[in-house]
């Protein structure tokens, strides 16, 4: 009887997952031979286009616009094939469907078949191209309905509407309005609107990294970074959990969507945390934390990262490297809060830990391990540099061939020994042997290997980059099982079929689960097209500013606020895109006039983490619906739990706004790096024990306003420097030029800028920019020159009129126009860092004396309770 309950919960979840990731309907025959065929034709056009062949044939090459009208066209057709138009027509394909499928596909589409035509008459739409739009306007906010809800269209429509209604609104949102066919233009037949930056991403970005996520998660690497967590602490106090926690993070490399991660690794570590005593909403709340988390844990983070290399125009592996830091002590505080409630609850390990080891063969098994694959990394790294020194053009295929070399090697080995099981014993755990464990599946590793290679080896840009990871990945399923079973001298045919056959569920699945990411691009383009048609982005900032009365921790609390609520009725994709357009700008700018240079990317970044945590936040969660599901515990007390331990998470944005050094920005040397990622991850730490109110045995009141005090010296030792001596001094404009060929390259360029606003306001406001390093074939004798090069490279002209200086241009795009920088406004001074201020981590030190302190305080009371012994005990992670 629970065999047949599982089985019915599993399914469930299943349908919960495709409802919300690829399209609730399932059916056979034409339909459902149709779905499929459109699904990996929709693939393979987007390997054709992500790949360098279009230009070596000199054949089938689309422009960003084409492009990006096939990609909404299939995604509408196949959205209307997938998502029913309701729960009861989950099994079958109404007539009505085909033609809304056929109709909004060629609607979208619209702009790639007749672009030769609309190129010659811009701005001057025919009937049938207003008719056109006006229908694909429709269908895509009905396929926005049934893909990603009601409030995603409402939204969308409402936008719609203000379009129109502009003239008969109050004075503040008050605009000239627009007729049917400038609106129909704007929106569908230019790249304005729908057509816009986001789906231009989802075109470049998002389907080959999605697909390169699905072929992994279909080929078991997803099970084999869940087993290998598994092996290496299941025995643990808390095994359980900390298996959730570390296998969200990994399993983040192989699925963005939140839902996906709850219920991957919950069907398992749920049951498993209820168990050994947690409790199923705790259980619940921490596998909801722990998977959220995973769309910020670099290389593959969720789908609104890639926007940010278009919205921030910085590559993404300058996104990597910001985002590394916080979601990598996000995580550890989760371990840490996970072992916190273990200790309270007295939570003993589940499992054996196989034959007792001493703490030198711990230390040394670990040793061996860390060190094992440092070294093979750095023997992969230097054999790919030595070879491609060497061999020239021939490189890439010697390369290539010792890839496969290793692969088949690595085959060779899982072959030799039995395959990983595909579940946990939820009855009875026994935890695995470690290595034998890893062993077995690090061939899983190469593709990932060759992303991170090309991203930050190569340089190449990530949808290249993803697109030779996704062919290796589609290689590696077609040719992993009939390999191994070469090496066990098994039947190779039916081996060979099932990979075939596992392949293209892989690439068809990649396609589904673009569906509702494409639609939702497409639809917040519409948004998007509105405000860029009426100015409403121009109303945002005095609105703001009212707001928040120009503080700017208001102004940041009003975001996280608007990002919050926004999050309980559109997906992670959709918000960000919105936010990013209206508030991004807004948050820069204010700071800006408050005389706080705030970095573009620490508010994208800022914008992103919240819309994350809508999938958290109750009464609409869906991984909190996903883990309430398995736990079989109320939703909205799962809920409030997880938002309690997503607290590590949510402190993290107000600190990376005010302190830039936590996305790694401004690191002058090695020794800073080490003590800010030492600084960071200790602060995560003891917020996480105040919050807790949990150190080494339960914290008095006292001692959890000392904790957060230590956080507060952790994050912002800056703050406590900036009382006692400048940030930064000025210079005299007239020195702007060997300023910038003097600045360090890891220091901002700042300046103080005086001008007028749109509304005919003086303003003056502290704006900020990177300069690029000039190359060594530069002329870099003369300081002005280098100066001007240095600022013309980053986009900054400037204009000498004796004593000013004026900004003459801008470069449209570039970072100093999205950070700020307007031309025509005067230079009325250059600040450089203060030569006499002492580095702001020597307050590190008192930090460390006062949690010494703590530390102390409860050792001491520690002995005089009862069974200290015992309580000593419990305080080790094992």
């Amino acid at each position: 009887m629970s065999t047949d309950l599982d089985a019915n919960k599993n399914a469930a979840l299943e349908q919960m997952v495709a409802d919300v990731d690829r399209g609730g309907r399932h059916v056979g025959g034409v339909a459902g031979a149709v779905l499929a065929i459109g699904a990996l034709i929709w693939t393979f056009f987007q390997l054709w286009y992500s790949s360098p062949l279009p230009f070596t044939f000199n054949f089938g090459i689309f422009n960003d616009t084409e492009a990006r009208s096939i990609h909404l066209g299939i995604a509408i057709f196949l959205g209307y094939l997938a998502y029913p138009f309701s729960k009861k027509a989950s099994n079958y394909m109404p007539w009505y469907d085909w033609i809304f499928a056929i109709m909004g596909g060629f609607c979208g589409a619209y702009l790639y078949l007749f672009y030769n035509q609309l190129a010659l008459r811009p701005g001057l739409p025919t009937t049938v191209d207003v008719v056109s739009a006006s229908i694909g306007l429709i269908l895509l906010l009905e396929v926005t309905r049934r893909a990603l809800g009601a409030p995603m269209t409402i939204l969308g429509a409402v936008f719609l509407l203000y379009v129109f209604l502009g003239p008969y609104l109050p004075d503040v949102l008050a605009h000239r309005g627009a007729s049917v066919e400038r609106l129909m233009s704007h929106m569908w037949l230019t790249t304005e609107g729908v057509f816009g930056v986001a789906l231009g991403v989802s075109v470049s970005y998002i389907f080959i990294f999605v697909l390169l996520g699905s072929l992994l998660d279909r080929c078991g690497a997803g099970n084999y970074m869940m087993q290998v967590s598994f092996a290496l602490l299941g025995h643990l106090r808390g095994g359980p959990a900390k298996v959730a926690v570390v296998s969200s993070a990994v399993n983040g490399i192989v699925s963005a969507s939140s839902v996906a991660n709850v219920v991957t690794g919950g069907i398992f570590t749920i049951p498993l945390m209820k168990k050994s005593g947690y409790g199923g909403i705790r259980a619940g709340a921490i596998e909801t934390a722990s998977s959220v988390n995973g769309q910020i844990m670099p290389p593959v983070m969720g789908a609104a990262a890639f926007l940010m290399i278009e919205y921030v125009g910085i590559p993404y592996t300058d996104i990597i490297k910001h985002a590394l830091l916080p979601a990598s002590i996000s995580y550890i505080a989760l371990f840490y809060i996970v072992h916190l409630e273990a200790l309270k609850l007295g939570i003993e390990p589940m499992m054996s830990a196989g034959k007792p080891k001493t703490v030198t063969q711990k230390l040394a098994g670990w040793g061996f391990g860390i060190s094992g694959t440092l070294i093979v990394m750095g023997l992969v790294y230097w054999i790919g540099v030595g070879v491609q020194q060497v061999a020239g053009d021939a490189a890439i295929w010697i390369l290539l061939g010792l890839l496969v070399v290793l692969y088949v090697w690595l085959l060779r080995i899982t072959a030799a020994h039995p395959d990983l099981p595909t579940e946990i014993d939820i009855t009875n755990p026994v935890r695995p042997e470690a290595w034998p464990t890893v062993r077995a599946g690090l061939y899983f590793l190469i593709p990932i290997g060759i992303l991170v290679w090309c991203l930050g080896v190569e340089q190449l840009s990530a949808g290249l980059s993803a697109f030779y990871a996704s062919m290796s990945m589609i290689f590696q399923m077609l040719t992993q099982r009939p390999l191994i079973a070469y090496f066990r001298k098994q039947h190779m045919a039916s081996a060979a079929k099932q990979g075939v056959s596992e392949t293209l569920t892989g690439l068809e699945e990649g396609a589904r689960n673009m569906i509702s990411i494409a639609i939702a691009c497409g639809t917040a383009g519409l948004i998007v097209g509105a405000i860029t048609l009426t100015g409403l982005g121009l109303r945002m900032t005095a609105f703001v500013e009212l707001v928040s009365m120009g503080n700017v921790l208001v102004m940041l609390f009003f975001t996280a606020a608007v990002c919050l609520v926004l999050g309980l009725g559109m997906p992670t994709t959709a918000n960000y895109i919105l936010m990013a357009t209206l508030m991004a700008p807004v948050v820069v700018e204010l700071g800006a006039q408050n005389g706080i240079i705030i970095p573009l990317i620490a508010v994208h970044m800022f914008v992103f983490y919240f819309g994350i945590m809508a999938d958290i936040t109750p009464p609409v969660g869906l991984a909190t619906f996903a883990a309430a599901a398995i736990s079989g515990e109320d939703p909205l007390k799962t809920g409030i739990m997880g938002v309690t331990y997503a607290m590590r998470t949510v402190i993290l944005p107000f600190i990376f706004i005010f302190n830039p050094l936590i996305l790694l920005i401004g690191i002058g040397s090695t020794w800073e790096l080490i003590l800010v990622v030492f600084g960071a991850t200790l602060a995560s730490l003891t917020f996480a024990a105040a919050t807790m109110a949990w150190f080494r045995i339960k914290c008095n009141w006292i001692e959890v306003i000392l904790l957060l005090l230590v956080t507060f010296l952790l994050f912002r030792p800056d703050w406590f420097m900036n009382k006692l001596a400048d940030k930064y001094v000025s210079r005299p404009v007239t020195e702007i030029y060997t300023v910038a060929a003097d600045l360090p390259e890891s220091t901002r360029f700042v300046a103080v800028l005086q001008g007028f606003n749109i509304e005919g306001d003086e303003i003056v406001k502290t704006v900020a920019v990177n300069l690029p390093v000039l190359t060594e074939s530069e002329d870099l004798s003369n300081k002005e020159t280098m100066g001007r090069k240095r600022l013309s490279a980053a986009g900054l002209n400037f204009m000498a009129l004796g004593d000013q200086v004026q900004l003459a241009s801008v470069r449209f795009g570039s970072s100093a126009q999205k950070s700020g920088w307007e031309a025509g406004w005067d230079v009325l001074e250059v600040k450089v860092p203060n030569p006499d201020r002492p580095s702001e981590l020597w307050f590190f030190v008192p930090a460390l004396v006062l949690l010494v302190l703590i530390w102390l305080a409860q050792g001491k009371r520690m002995k005089n309770m009862p069974g200290h012994g015992n309580s000593r005990a419990r305080a080790s992670l094992g």
